[in-house]
């Protein structure tokens, strides 16, 4: 029978109680069940709301049943309502009415909010890990690869010269600014609900200042409706896993035309790519292109827990069980490519030559040439117009701007000397960007060593 059944004069239909239960989702959260029970166990019994003894029986008993689930002992029983009264239940079993005061002053209320804080709180610790070992994998690819030379692009045309390493910092950037938002959820999300019982509090008089203390909360939630009847905080960590998965999916991207021939500038090792079935010349880039495919799905997390939520009054509603799927989904998808992200990289080959040849035939040092005209005294605008007129001319005849002979380069102008070859390199180029946050070897330095900062702090 259920542990809420006095109200009823019959058992639940058992298509209801499939509807109804969460536990198939929700078992997942046993630890954190438990955890939270022990501190309000803990508490009734300091506050003198039950005796102490009965307070280390319950104790104890959470302790066993905990013990016996993660050794198997204990199975999960597929037709309770959820994780809660589960263990609720197999208290009771054990201890009788012992077990039966352990809800004292608690309602299942502002006990799944506790477990979710709890639990997503130990979540959102691992991903941070995860995606901080990631910065750390971009970074060392970046120390290695100050001078190796590639196009920089913009509407996916060949722009101007960066290297390799700065565009790996833009990576670790993005990241570094995921693992803010992370912490900042985490922060939000770190008041204790317990207390808040069904919505009203409770007339025991009861200390959740010791409860939240005994969970590592900062405080306990100040008002009771509040506490039981928002999920802003699912919702701004599925916010959070979504642009973490936006990243990782503009990453994606850009891995998936980098292994392609027309681009080659990197290789994938084998343990991190696909063959075709029936091409044997395949090499498929499968990982980055699932990881793409999986930020909509964590999007769509995203939109049905602000959906959920849009339309409810206060407090409690039943259509926030649905928060759970939606938001362990995220959480779960996020850790699995992250997790399948950093080895790629770490083991990926980078085909500086490649890139370098990319950039060559690209035009993109037409601007250093228009500023190699302005550093003569000529206004920006006549440079800029020689420059496309000279780039306009090598197209047209097969060149780049390295090969086009200095005669062709002085019919435009006489400020045009042998050294604009040097100006032009694209070596120079990127060694000459030397402004903060830029592509040459200095700046992209300052750079790795803010970030490895941040990491550290």
């Amino acid at each position: 029978m259920a542990l809420w059944a006095g109200r009823f004069s019959k058992e639940i239909d058992e298509t209801v109680n499939a509807f109804n239960s969460s536990i198939a989702f929700d078992a997942r959260m046993y630890k954190h069940d438990i955890q939270g029970s022990i501190a309000h166990a803990t508490m009734l019994g300091q506050c003198g709301i039950i005796t102490e003894e009965d307070s280390r029986i319950l104790v104890k008993g959470l302790g066993e049943i905990l013990e016996d689930i993660e050794s198997g002992k204990l199975e999960f029983d597929p037709t309770a309502e959820d994780i809660h009264m589960f263990i609720e239940a197999e208290l009771t079993k054990r201890y009788g009415d012992v077990g039966k005061r352990l809800h004292t002053s608690r309602s299942r209320n502002d006990q799944v909010a506790l477990d979710l804080r709890l639990y997503l709180r130990d979540e959102i610790a691992e991903i941070r890990g995860m995606v901080h070992k990631l910065c750390q994998v971009l970074i060392g690819l970046a120390e290695k690869h100050t001078e190796t030379v590639m196009p920089g692009y913009t509407h996916l045309q060949r722009a101007q010269p960066i290297t390799f390493a700065h565009h790996m910092m833009a990576y670790v950037q993005m990241f570094l600014r995921d693992l803010g938002r992370l912490d900042d959820t985490a922060k939000r999300m770190n008041v204790c609900p317990l207390g808040s019982g069904a919505l009203a509090g409770t007339t025991y008089h009861i200390d959740r200042e010791l409860t939240a203390s005994l969970l590592g909360f900062d405080a306990p939630m100040s008002n009771s409706l509040d506490g039981v009847s928002d999920r802003d905080y699912c919702i701004e960590l599925a916010n959070t896993l979504s642009l973490i998965m936006m990243h990782l999916s503009r990453f994606s991207k850009e891995v998936i035309l980098w292994c392609s021939w027309e681009f080659k500038f990197i290789e994938l090792d084998d343990a991190y790519a696909t063959g075709s079935s029936i091409m044997p010349q395949k090499k498929n880039p499968d990982i980055t292109e699932l990881i793409r495919g999986k930020t909509a799905r964590v999007y769509g997390d995203l939109n049905t827990l602000l959906t959920m939520m849009k339309g409810l009054p206060l407090a409690y509603n039943k259509d926030m069980q649905e928060d759970k799927e939606a938001i362990f989904d995220a959480v779960d998808t996020v850790k699995l490519c992250v997790k399948t992200f950093i080895p790629m990289m770490e083991t990926l080959t980078v085909n500086a030559e490649n890139m370098r040849a990319a950039a060559a035939k690209g035009f993109i040092n037409a601007t250093d040439c228009a500023d190699y005209l302005v550093k003569k005294g000529m206004p920006f605008r006549d440079a800029y117009k020689i420059s496309g007129t000279l780039v306009a001319q090598c197209i047209a005849e097969g060149r780049t701007l390295e090969t086009l002979p200095l005669s062709e380069y002085q019919k435009m102008t006489d400020l045009f000397t042998e050294d604009v070859y040097e100006a032009i390199s694209l070596e120079t180029c990127v060694r000459g960007r030397v402004s903060q946050g830029g592509p040459s070897p200095e700046a992209v330095a300052v750079q790795i060593a803010l970030a490895k900062q941040q990491l550290e702090a």
